[in-house]
């Protein structure tokens, strides 16, 4: 499992998509039009979404361990 997954600044994303388009394992999607969500479960960590967001409103973090 990847050591980092991707998260954002859901009240600051603008809903924009760029980060759900350039997700090479379509881990991010937006929700009802109003943000981006990530599933974490497909998430690899790569990075691409957070360097495309045009807001600068995706991250990659630490993946949470349970």
């Amino acid at each position: 499992m990847a050591r980092m997954t991707a998260t954002n600044e859901r009240d600051r994303c603008v809903a924009c998509g760029v980060c759900a388009n350039v997700c090479p394992r379509e881990a991010v999607s937006i929700f009802k039009g109003c943000y981006a969500i990530v599933d974490e479960a497909l998430c690899i960590g790569c990075g691409l979404c957070e360097k495309a967001c045009p807001a600068g409103v995706m991250h990659r973090v630490e993946r949470v361990k349970n």
